[in-house]
């Protein structure tokens, strides 16, 4: 029987989101058995730090693939940087699940339109800090790191009143009874590739390329690639203060941007829709008319 390593980070997360795309590639290849190894990254170690180095949850994976010690490595799409090592291409885009962020509160703080003036909200998304403050002002945003069981934890101990999160996390752990409000886009537009997973793999490795692609979803792989397409454009990493959402429906892809000054202070946001096909031309051109509108005097 062939064998297949699959690497994956050691989060809660990872490897739960990790056994869901080893379980839909056993669907499709029932004679390969998929063995899922474990990798260290400098985000995992250095939780505390500021996460505004490239790579800073994927390096130490993508240097386990091309040395041949894991074969498809499976990274949440949002902490990807938008250029793959040489060597390295995204195989497949499984299908994505939400992309919007949650809030998770303490009892009677179940709306972020009802939080109390000044309430303390957990994140250290530069993002999420940033449109948070756009719409709530008086918010006090404070730190929050860790992995999801972490955050959930500094909730339930009383030191923040609510916290936000990617909603897909916690639907892929189960969790999606915590989530008391999907939060609206118009107030917090999701990172480029929050909510989709991708399969890394070798360049040169047809057969493992073949397998990682059989999962992939087509109209996630367009909406993504938009997205992605337009972070790339704006020549800022997967931590700024950038949105961008693209969905599909009746055949017209709709790509969404936010680009907000840190503080909140300013938010700027555009769309663009066209055909799919086109989905990474739409990304870079939503990107060059923001710019244009003053974006990039909040990307210096």
């Amino acid at each position: 029987m062939r064998q297949i390593v699959v690497g994956t980070r050691g989060s809660a997360l990872a490897l739960a989101q990790t056994r869901q795309i080893v379980a839909r590639l056993k669907e499709e290849w029932p004679e390969i058995e998929f063995r899922i190894q474990t990798i260290t990254t400098r985000g995992d170690r250095e939780q505390g730090a500021l996460k505004g180095d490239k790579g800073f949850f994927t390096k130490e994976i993508e240097e386990a693939l091309l040395a041949n010690r894991i074969d498809i490595a499976v990274h949440s799409l949002k902490d990807l940087p938008t250029e793959n090592p040489e060597g390295l291409e995204i195989a497949s885009i499984p299908r994505r699940v939400d992309a919007r962020d949650a809030l998770v509160g303490r009892p009677g703080m179940k709306s972020l339109k009802d939080l109390p003036q000044g309430a303390i909200v957990g994140t250290s998304s530069t993002r999420r800090k940033a449109l948070l403050k756009a719409y709530r002002p008086d918010l006090e945003i404070r730190d929050l790191r860790g992995n999801v069981d972490t955050r959930l934890a500094a909730l339930g101990r009383g030191e923040y009143d609510a916290i936000v999160l990617a909603s897909a996390g916690l639907i892929r752990m189960d969790l999606r009874n915590r989530i008391d409000e999907f939060l609206d886009v118009a107030i917090m537009l999701p990172a480029p590739g929050q909510g989709a997973l991708a399969l890394q793999t070798r360049a040169d490795d047809d057969l493992v390329i073949e397998t990682a692609y059989s999962i992939n979803d087509a109209d996630t792989d367009d909406r993504i690639t938009a997205e992605r397409a337009f972070l790339h454009a704006i020549g800022m990493g997967c931590m700024a203060p950038v949105g961008a959402l693209a969905t599909i429906e009746k055949g017209i892809l709709k790509l969404e941007g936010a680009i907000a000054a840190p503080d909140g202070s300013t938010v700027i946001r555009a769309s663009i829709d066209g055909d799919p096909e086109e989905c990474e031309a739409l990304g870079e051109e939503l990107a060059e008319g923001m710019m244009q509108q003053g974006a990039k005097d909040l990307v210096k």
